[in-house]
Formats: C-alpha cells, structure tokens, sequence
C-alpha cells in the first residue's frame, strides 16, 4: 500500500519517511461516516529527512513551519472524498504541490525608482486633497 512519493525527477520520498493513517472522516457520507475510516492523515519528518535539498527544505519548513507538531512531523489531512484511497491520494498530493512551490527560490526583487509623472500625479492628489479639507474647515459666522 505504501510507495515512494515522486516530486520530479531529482526529488523522491521513500515510502518509509511517510506514515500513512485513518481516523472516521467528519466529510459527506451519511451513516456510513460513524463506522468507517475515510479520513487519511500524513506524517512526514521534514526536518529529519535527508531526501531534500537543505535550500529547498529550509524554504520548506519557512513557509509550511505552522504545519509542524512538536515531534517535528508535516501533518496533512484529506477527508474530502468518501474512500480512503481517494483520500490517501490527495494527502500525497498535497505534499508533492507544497514541495514543488518551494522548489525554485523566490525571484529577488529589483527596486525600482517611481517616474517623475507618477511622482507628480501624486503630489498633485495630495494638494488637491488638501485644499479639499481647507475647503470643509469654513470658520463660523459671525465669531470673533
């Protein structure tokens, strides 16, 4: 039942590093929900597993860090289907889409200066909202 889970062509997770079990699902399914267990759960030690590159597990555990219990595992759950396979399947792939979105490094970004025009158009809306408050700010009539 168990077997590796293949992120891409570099990146494999031995079927041994994943825990796979069942508890009853709280998802559709009627009567059949109180006696069956649909729901699957996924442990996997991320931080002890030497299958991922360090840059890639670290932007793993930085971004998916709240996912993490105590005892260093990445839990994941799946009740959205009334089979445990179905179930089981969309666990694994939930753990092969956070992978792949930590794969490539973040794209750094290039500062950049505003335009002059867009410098100006701001300036300008500020002036005219300021002379729209002087406007409002009217004294009262016949105070001295």
């Amino acid at each position: 039942m168990a077997r590796a889970l293949v992120v891409n062509d570099a990146i494999t997770i031995p079927a041994a590093e994943l825990k796979v079990s069942f508890a009853r699902s709280a998802g559709p399914g009627g009567q059949n929900v109180n006696k069956v267990n649909t729901k699957a759960m996924l442990r996997w030690a991320a931080r002890e597993s030497a299958t991922l590159p360090p840059a890639v597990k670290t932007r793993l555990l930085a971004r998916y860090g709240n996912r993490i219990n105590n005892e260093g595992e990445l839990v994941l759950t799946s009740d959205e289907h009334r089979e445990q396979a179905r179930n089981l399947h969309a666990c694994r792939e939930k753990l092969r889409a956070m992978i792949l979105s930590v794969l490539k490094p973040p794209r750094r970004r290039v500062k950049t200066k505003p335009t002059r025009a867009s410098v100006e158009r701001r300036i300008v809306s500020k002036q005219r909202q300021g002379e729209k408050k002087r406007s409002r700010r009217g004294g009262v009539e016949g105070a001295e």
